[in-house]
């Protein structure tokens, strides 16, 4: 039996288990997928010493912190800055631990059929290791974006600077934050959702839950809203791919 497994912090809110626990029952896989919650990353060495593992998904707050402690990055996870999926390479005896990035994979096909002439400048309402993701696919993409932050940066809007200017001239909102995952549901970022439109499109990173308040404000003021949903599962499967070597 293969195993698998996701590294975070507080993992209570993930879908991930269950997403590979039916694949592998629905095509006959003997493998195993299990949630790791970390206190800290250097457990992580502990663990992988505990079993023979073949892969990882890595979330909240260990994107960056786990890259230390890696072999090698595939270059667009040296570029993001940021890993979410680790193989286990085996070869001549020897382990290579080496970092990819399937989010920005499963962020871009889950954004680009929502994004329309008008969709020109971003704001991306965090600064953690899934931002990295979301921006460098801005990147790719020709979008300009901006971050917020709750501290004063160069690189970023405050949450107090958010205006109607602001909100109008962005008309594109991504959560990266966790703010509103299970079981903090009702708590949304703090922006003036009364500046925004039926020209804005919200995507939240989070997915748990289904509808979270941050999508239920944005809607209420006519503006298109998505869910962290599709972008779990195209990275899922985008990791799936790595693990096993299928192009």
């Amino acid at each position: 039996m293969k195993h698998f497994g996701l590294i975070g912090k507080v993992l209570v809110h993930s879908f991930s288990k269950k997403f590979f626990t039916e694949k592998f029952a629905k095509e006959g896989i003997d493998a195993q997928y299990e949630l790791y919650e970390l206190p800290v990353i250097d457990d992580f060495k502990t663990l992988i010493a505990s079993n023979e593992f073949y892969g990882f998904n890595v979330t909240i707050p260990y994107k960056e912190q786990i890259i230390p402690l890696l072999d090698s990055l595939d270059p667009i996870a040296e570029g993001i800055g940021a890993v979410n999926t680790v193989k286990f390479i085996r070869e001549n005896g020897k382990t290579e631990l080496r970092g990819y990035n399937t989010d920005i994979i499963g962020f871009t096909d889950s954004i680009k059929p929502l994004l329309r002439e008008h969709h020109k400048k971003a704001l991306i309402l965090g600064t953690g290791g899934a931002s990295k993701a979301v921006c460098y696919a801005f990147k790719l993409m020709g979008i300009e974006y901006k971050y917020v932050s709750r501290n004063a940066r160069p690189d970023a809007f405050t949450y107090a600077e958010l205006n109607e200017e602001v909100m109008k001239e962005y008309s594109v909102v991504v959560n990266c934050s966790p703010v509103g995952t299970f079981p903090h549901h009702d708590e949304a970022p703090n922006i003036p959702y009364e500046f925004l439109t039926s020209n804005h499109l919200l995507y939240d990173l989070v997915y748990n839950p289904e509808h979270t308040k941050f999508c239920q404000l944005g809607e209420a003021h006519g503006a298109i809203c998505k869910n962290g949903l599709e972008m779990l599962h195209n990275q899922a499967i985008a990791s799936w791919k790595i693990w096993n070597d299928i192009k």
